[in-house]
């Protein structure tokens, strides 16, 4: 996933606003354009507070059920945003937005949710307890601050 312009980011943000994102646009880069585009496009808005609603409302849109096994994920969700504003505060800020999200995409947070790993043994992230609130990480601490 890339974006040409920042209309075509801007497009991608609005769509998860609005729940009428398609499914097949809702993958894992999908999720980190939103977040990241939600971040440089609307900073009227706090991310760990919208997101939440906002990926529940798409999910529901999309027929996905948000439960103990499927749908929003508050951990995974917390991890992203933090991992995504510490990456944004390192780069470029003159860049264009379109350009800031595209490298987000080529980079370790856009290629896969593996990145977590490192922090969370897979019993831990994917327990009921990490997916309906914030839990924290069992192998590694983060490097940088969780919340806004």
């Amino acid at each position: 996933m890339t974006f040409e312009d920042d209309a075509a980011l801007a497009a991608h943000v609005q769509a998860l606003l609005d729940a009428t994102l398609p499914k097949a646009r809702w993958t894992h880069q999908g999720h980190v354009a939103a977040t990241a585009g939600l971040m440089l496009l609307h900073p009227e808005l706090v991310p760990e507070q919208a997101l939440p609603g906002l990926i529940r409302r798409l999910n529901d849109s999309h027929g996905v059920p948000n439960n103990d096994m499927r749908g929003y994920h508050h951990t995974i969700t917390l991890f992203f945003v933090a991992a995504l504003r510490n990456a944004l505060a390192a780069d470029d800020a003159t860049a264009p937005p379109h350009v800031r999200v595209n490298t987000l995409l080529a980079g370790p947070l856009g290629t896969g949710k593996r990145i977590m790993a490192a922090h969370w043994s897979e019993s831990v992230l994917f327990s009921v307890a990490a997916r309906r609130g914030w839990v924290a990480p069992d192998l590694a601490p983060l490097s940088y601050p969780i919340g806004g």
